[in-house]
């Protein structure tokens, strides 16, 4: 049940609408009702409804008038047309005028109530998508970070506010959770965004090589050096450098960039005069660099140079109230780039990763929905475009979303209440699936308090 969602009835027979009043009350709906179709198009065009219940056979304006009224005035309402003299014809008429359903009368409360919460679940998840994507199309720039999770908004202050200075930053993370992307995102916001912007993994290249390309070589310095070449270090003079995994770099290579953190300034190999050099330092390392150090690993002298400002990007598992916008974000990237119509993410794949951990962090959710818009033939992502693993979070959730592992009777409870909604509610085939008799069945809906939503 919605508790918020807001219903309109129209129905010109007394009795009938003050029966669906009574219902949609008790369901916690608020409710706005009219026995004219007149005075509910009136209302529709000076208030907002989730969803609409309306009578089709009306005096002067019918359902099927509220019903285009309607869907002109807000697309996202979901309209239930209700009718004592139901025909096929009437039936298919209406839905193809876009009803959400067709009930006939005299109608089950049952029904009713079944039907007006999936119309009001439906309108939900599209007001959600919409913010979604309103909260994305709002963070535009040369560097985008999606995010509404409070830590990183801090985060991202903080880089605005240190962005303008030169400072070294040394940036903690996990892998995938986005190191690359906040140095992209302090570089263009400082004042050396017109400079040079480059990146290197320290520990991808050896002694040999990660000199070589860090502070270049005179020609003739080494056997196959036909010529000279200039270094990250000069190249990057004016703009930002980011050494990436810095723990990495062998003490002689420390010993070298602390001089240029020191002096500002550089030797070419092979070279003897000396090279100014203005560039900003941002590094990063997975692992602990207070670790490396104590350890004799890493120098201690080069960590406090380069230890100005030290920015913590938390993983995915901590910000999963950022998992359905970086969702959309990327789907929006992957449907445009493959060209295809995908445009929502099932919430049935909401819940599946909200309820994940996230070890690949951003990176891997990325992968998921490119996954999900490659694999999809329709307008969304559903949970058969997911790998087997994640289909079965549906099921074996042994993380809640705060963060806790559930009790055993939390994660059966789950798992009835799966059950039963993968057979409709069937008592009988929910007890066959779970290995247990129909009185044992009810037993437990009555512990857990599902007997009331299964009814």
């Amino acid at each position: 049940m919605n508790s918020k969602a807001k219903i309109l009835i129209v129905d010109d027979e007394k009795i009938a609408l003050q029966n669906l009043e009574h219902v949609m009350n008790k369901e916690g709906y608020e409710v706005v009702s009219t026995q004219s179709g007149a005075s509910a198009i009136k209302l529709l065009e000076t208030q907002d409804f989730d969803v609409v219940l309306t009578d089709l056979k009306m005096e002067k304006i019918d359902g099927l008038q509220v019903l285009k009224r309607s869907r002109e005035l807000h697309p996202d309402t979901e309209v239930i047309m209700i009718t004592g003299f139901a025909t096929l014809e009437s039936a298919v008429n209406t839905m193809k005028q876009g009803a959400f359903y067709y009930i006939a009368k005299p109608f089950r409360l049952e029904e009713v109530r079944k039907v007006t919460k999936e119309a009001a679940e439906k309108v939900a998840l599209k007001k959600e998508n919409r913010l979604l994507r309103e909260l994305i199309d709002a963070y535009q720039g040369k560097v985008k970070i999606i995010t509404q999770n409070k830590d990183m908004l801090t985060l991202l202050e903080t880089a605005r506010q240190i962005a303008p200075t030169d400072c070294s930053i040394i940036i903690r993370g996990e892998s995938g959770t986005g190191k690359e992307l906040l140095v992209k995102y302090i570089h263009y916001n400082s004042r050396r965004a017109n400079g040079p912007l480059f990146a290197i993994n320290c520990g991808a290249f050896s002694d040999e090589l990660l000199t070589n390309e860090l502070f270049g070589h005179e020609k003739g310095a080494f056997t196959g050096a036909i010529a000279q070449k200039k270094g990250l270090m000069e190249v990057a003079s004016g703009g930002t450098l980011f050494l990436d995994e810095v723990t990495e770099m062998s003490p002689a290579m420390q010993v070298k960039l602390l001089r240029v953190l020191q002096e500002r300034e550089m030797l070419r190999v092979g070279g003897t005069e000396p090279i100014t050099v203005d560039v900003r330092i941002v590094s990063a390392s997975n692992k602990g660099i207070k670790e490396s150090i104590n350890s004799g690993k890493f120098r201690s002298d080069l960590y406090f140079r380069l230890n100005v400002v030290t920015m913590r990007i938390p993983p995915l598992a901590e910000r999963k109230d950022d998992i359905a916008l970086l969702s959309y974000h990327f789907l929006k990237k992957y449907a445009t780039l493959m060209k295809k119509d995908v445009e929502e993410v099932s919430k049935e794949v909401l819940d599946v990763l909200e309820s994940y951990d996230f070890p690949g962090n951003v990176r891997e959710l990325e992968n998921i929905i490119e996954r999900g818009v490659a694999l999809s033939n329709g307008k969304s992502i559903e949970a058969v475009h997911l790998s087997d693993d994640l289909r079965d979070l549906n099921i074996r959730t042994f993380r809640r979303k705060d963060g806790n592992i559930p009790t055993l009777e939390q994660q059966e409870r789950t798992y009835i209440k799966w059950v039963l909604n993968e057979v409709k509610g069937n008592k009988s085939g929910a007890a066959k699936i779970l290995g247990i008799d129909r009185v044992s069945l009810w037993r437990k809906l009555a512990k857990y308090g599902l007997d009331e939503e299964t009814d």
